[in-house]
């Protein structure tokens, strides 16, 4: 009876000591007027209404048919405008100081507008998708049919993620981009960073490692590997030695590139048109159109003799 005794009065000292406005200063997440916070849960739900409504069949109930496809786009559009409306305010909440009393009706009415303009775009976004579906069928010698593709390859699911996301940041949308591409990421080890500016028929061979910075921009019909990394090559800094928010610092890659595995591709420069990069090559310089960097073999061979 003791050790319960002792056992609940310990649990309650340390419920208090994590409720101290004190202790809760540097998370800074909490909302006193009845914001909503972002969800991750929720934020998964918007992603698996996108991917159904783009991919209709392969994403979502299977059921879907050419006789039903439309109640199930509405129910489906109805739902997702809910989700999104929901948690693009969360995401306008957690934008304001948590020291300022933040215009809740203000807000949703912004929410309203974001979401009804993201899902106007859907149909663009199953272009741009189609693109990227047809060049990794035709770019993979292994793949059967753009149903596998669809159904079966990582590099899809990271890209519906990206450009679902990317939609988002146009709209200038806070953190639930990050967060669609953070899942992304947990789902494929692909991670694309939500801002970053991607042309049509983008391929990923494989996909595992790939990382894509934020201010990257890559052109029509790029295919790259993976390992690949489209990453800073140094970061400028303010007086207290941080890092310089908003600068480009990751490549610029032209149309019809392509990248092979494990490449590190860094820094502000240009990779032009048509350009091929090799394997495990490190990049920090420009690439001109039309050319091929190949990892440099060695005109000799050392050979020891083992005692």
């Amino acid at each position: 009876m003791e050790q319960t005794n002792q056992r609940v009065k310990r649990i309650a000292e340390t419920v208090s000591a994590l409720s101290r406005p004190e202790n809760l200063h540097s998370v800074c997440h909490m909302r006193w007027q009845g914001e909503p916070l972002p969800s991750q849960r929720a934020v998964a739900e918007i992603v698996d209404l996108c991917r159904a409504l783009i991919f209709p069949g392969f994403f979502g109930e299977g059921e879907v048919s050419r006789f039903n496809v439309e109640y199930h786009t509405g129910i489906r559009c109805e739902r997702l405008y809910a989700v999104l409306v929901n948690q693009i305010m969360a995401g306008l909440c957690f934008n304001v100081s948590c020291n300022e009393t933040p215009n809740l009706s203000e807000l949703h009415k912004t929410a309203e507008e974001k979401a009804e303009a993201f899902i106007s775009n859907l149909p663009e976004l199953r272009r741009l998708l189609t693109t990227d579906v047809k060049a990794t069928y035709y770019g993979d010698p292994a793949a059967i049919s753009t149903d596998e593709v669809i159904y079966c390859y990582p590099a899809i699911r990271a890209i519906s993620n990206y450009r679902i996301a990317h939609e988002l940041v146009k709209l200038q949308v806070p953190i639930i981009p990050r967060m669609i591409s953070e899942q992304a990421h947990s789902e494929t080890g692909i991670d694309i960073h939500p801002a970053a500016t991607i042309g049509e028929s983008f391929t990923i061979d494989h996909g595992t490692g790939v990382v894509v910075g934020a201010t990257a921009i890559i052109g029509n019909n790029v295919k790259i590997y993976q390992g690949v990394t489209l990453g800073a090559k140094s970061f400028d800094t303010d007086e207290n030695n941080n890092p310089i928010k908003g600068i480009p610092r990751h490549p610029i890659i032209g149309d019809n590139v392509v990248i092979y595995s494990n490449t590190s591709i860094l820094g502000r420069i240009k990779v032009g048109a048509n350009a091929v990069i090799g394997g495990n090559i490190w990049v920090t310089e420009d690439v001109a159109e039309g050319e091929k960097l190949v990892q440099a073999k060695a005109n000799n061979i050392l050979r020891f003799k083992q005692e």
